[in-house]
């Protein structure tokens, strides 16, 4: 790389800060840069077991101001399961309403350190269950058109629901967009089996350390770190998955990993699309619309979806029936 664009870009990189200790700081200056200008939205809540009112889930509803498509976007925030929120991802999600010209709903799903792995999993998987099997609750009548979405950490929690419906035996999303995702335990430059996690695991946007200590916080045991709804890629079955589309950020850590899981899928039998954005920095769904990285993803993402719906009705939803 250009020596003087590398040093621009770290000017960009994350601030340095021990994640286990400030990330309730992080948290607030998260929602305080999201706080203005203040886009439309509707507040909800679903229950994910029927009757019970403790179960509900707090989501946010984007709709766009023409709305070019009949697909829900349901949307998973990244922040590696410690910090975003619906409300610092809430310009991000109005944005994604806009571009796509569909309706969002974004999930806010319970965070570690306080609610360790699997709590904020299985906020996400009941709601997914819950949609897919009654799509009248998002004022849907297809459950088909419920597409799942997530970024970094939240990528990594539709590619987990989509496992996991897979093996309690529940009908599947047919589509999914992972947008730089988490798949793998190991972040660890001297023992990561990715070289993206020595080439930019210092410089940019994220680093090998601060995602290192994001995974102690989500999953305080080693072991488990290990386990398919934690690493998508140690799962030994990644057959009846969703049509996938893997967006990677060039200069992200996370790139290989997330490609190596595509490969994986497709290989497994599924049907995938990968697409790397030149010149990313992990995290980029959340810049402004202007930004050339956004709008190179939005360009993909609404192709993916426009060939998704013109196929749909060829198609059988795994785990389901045509």
């Amino acid at each position: 790389m250009n020596p003087l664009l590398k040093a621009v870009l770290r000017l960009f990189a994350a601030p340095r800060v021990n994640m286990r200790e400030d990330y309730e700081r992080v948290r607030r200056l998260q929602r305080q840069l999201a706080a203005l200008p203040r886009p439309r939205y509707r507040a909800a809540s679903w229950r994910t077991i029927p009757g019970d009112v403790t179960s509900r889930v707090p989501v946010r509803v984007f709709e766009p101001q023409e709305r070019r498509r009949d697909e829900l976007l349901l949307f998973f925030h990244g922040g590696g399961w410690v910090t975003g929120d619906i409300e610092s991802y809430t310009p991000a999600c109005a944005t994604m309403a806009e571009l796509t010209g569909a309706d969002v709903v974004s999930v806010d799903y319970r965070l570690a350190p306080e609610h360790p792995f699997p709590a904020g999993l299985e906020d996400c998987f009941q709601i997914v269950h819950r949609l897919l099997e009654d799509p009248s609750l998002a004022g849907r009548d297809d459950a088909d058109r419920i597409v799942l979405m997530g970024d970094s950490a939240g990528g990594n929690l539709a590619a987990a629901v989509s496992l996991l419906l897979r093996e309690r035996g529940y009908r599947g999303a047919r589509q999914q967009i992972l947008l730089y995702p988490v798949t793998h335990w190991d972040h660890d430059p001297a023992t990561a089996p990715f070289e993206s996690v020595r080439h930019h695991g210092e410089d940019y946007r994220l680093t090998s350390t601060e995602v290192q200590d994001y995974m102690q916080m989500y999953v305080p045991d080693p072991l488990a770190r290990q386990d398919p709804r934690v690493s998508p890629l140690m799962a030994q079955d990644l057959s009846a998955q969703p049509r996938t589309l893997m967006i990677t950020a060039e200069l992200d850590l996370l790139c290989d990993e997330g490609e190596a899981y595509a490969h994986a899928l497709e290989a497994a039998g599924n049907e995938v699309r990968i697409h790397r954005v030149e010149g990313a920095l992990h995290g980029f769904i959340t810049l402004p619309r202007f930004s050339r990285s956004l709008r190179d993803a939005y360009e993909v993402i609404n192709t993916f979806l426009d060939e998704g719906h013109l196929a749909g009705s060829r198609e059988t939803p795994p785990g389901g029936t045509a």
